[in-house]
C-alpha cells in the first residue's frame, strides 16, 4: 500500500477506457489517486456519469477525449490535450484495441489496415508523442495491453495476432531505448477477460449449441484457459497500477501474462 502513495498526483491516460478492460484499468488508477484522461468514442455528454464516478474515486481532476486513434494527428492531439488539461502525462496505458476474424485469403485489406492502425500504429504514435516529457521529468510508465495472442496464435486471427506480436516487440525496443532514464515500458498479456463483448460470445454459443450459459462459458474458457476462470478487468487494472509504482521501477521490457495458464501449454 505504501508504494501506491507514489501515484497520488500522477496523471494517467488510458485509451479505450469507457468500457471493458479499459474501464477496469482506469478505475484502479483513479483509486490510486491519479488524475485521469478518460478516452472513448462517445460524446462527452454521454459519459458524464463515468467522469463523475472517477472523480469521486480519485478526488482529483478527470478529463475526456474522443480522439480517433486511426488518425496519427489525433493521437498526437490526445497527448497534447491531456498535458494541457492535467498538467502532464506520467502514465500511458495503450489499451484501445479492435478485432476482426477471417482466413487470411478472405481478410479484407481495409479491415487489416484498420486493425493495425488502432492496435499497433496508435501505441507508436502515442508513445512517440508522450515520451519526451517523460524523459524530461526522468519518470514515466508505458503500459501496453497486449494479449495472449501476442505470444501464441489462433486461426482466423492473423491481423490481431500480428498486431499484438508487434506491440510486444515495440515495447521491448522502447524499454531498451529508455533504460536508465526512469521510464519503463511493459506489456500485460491477458487471456479471456469477461467483458460485454465476450458475454455476447457466451450467449451466442449457448443459443447455437442449445446449452446453458454456464456450459457455454466453460466450453469457451477451457478450450484455451486451463484455470476455467475469466480474468477480471479490475485485476488487469491492479496489475497496471503495480507496474506504475516505484516497486516496479526495475521491471521493463517485460511481457507479463495474466491468462489463467493459456500460454503455459
Amino acid at each position: 500500500m505504501s508504494s501506491l502513495k507514489s501515484l497520488r498526483g500522477k496523471c494517467a491516460v488510458v485509451t479505450g477506457s469507457t468500457s471493458g478492460i479499459g474501464w477496469g484499468v482506469v478505475t484502479q488508477f483513479a483509486k490510486a489517486g491519479c488524475r485521469i484522461m478518460l478516452h472513448g468514442l462517445e460524446k462527452e455528454s454521454e459519459i458524464s456519469n463515468l467522469k463523475e464516478e472517477l472523480a469521486n474515486l480519485s478526488h482529483d481532476k478527470v478529463a475526456y477525449s474522443s480522439a480517433d486513434l486511426v488518425d496519427p494527428e489525433q493521437c498526437k492531439g490526445l497527448i497534447s490535450e491531456a498535458t494541457s488539461q492535467l498538467g502532464k502525462v506520467d502514465i500511458l496505458v495503450n489499451n484501445a484495441g479492435v478485432q476482426f476474424t477471417a482466413p487470411v485469403h478472405e481478410f479484407p485489406p481495409e479491415k487489416w489496415n484498420w486493425l493495425i492502425s488502432i492496435n499497433l500504429n496508435a501505441p507508436y504514435h502515442l508513445t512517440r508523442s508522450v515520451i519526451p516529457q517523460m524523459y524530461d521529468r526522468k519518470w514515466g510508465r508505458l503500459i501496453h495491453i497486449a494479449s495472449a495472442h501476442g505470444k501464441v496464435a489462433s486461426p482466423n486471427k492473423s491481423g490481431y495476432c500480428a498486431s499484438k506480436h508487434g506491440v510486444l516487440g515495440f515495447s521491448k525496443s522502447v524499454a531498451l531505448e529508455s533504460a536508465g532514464t526512469g521510464v519503463t515500458s511493459n506489456c500485460i498479456c491477458p487471456g479471456w477477460v469477461l467483458t460485454p463483448l465476450v458475454q455476447k460470445q457466451i450467449e451466442k454459443i449457448s443459443k447455437e449449441r442449445q446449452i446453458s450459459l454456464h456450459d457455454a462459458k466453460m466450453q469457451l474458457l477451457l478450450e484455451k484457459q486451463p484455470s476455467g476462470e475469466f480474468v477480471k478487468p479490475e485485476d488487469l487494472g491492479d496489475f497496471a497500477v503495480f507496474l506504475s509504482t516505484d516497486a516496479a521501477s526495475q521491471i521493463t521490457g517485460a511481457s507479463l501474462s495474466m491468462d489463467g495458464g493459456w500460454t503455459a501449454r
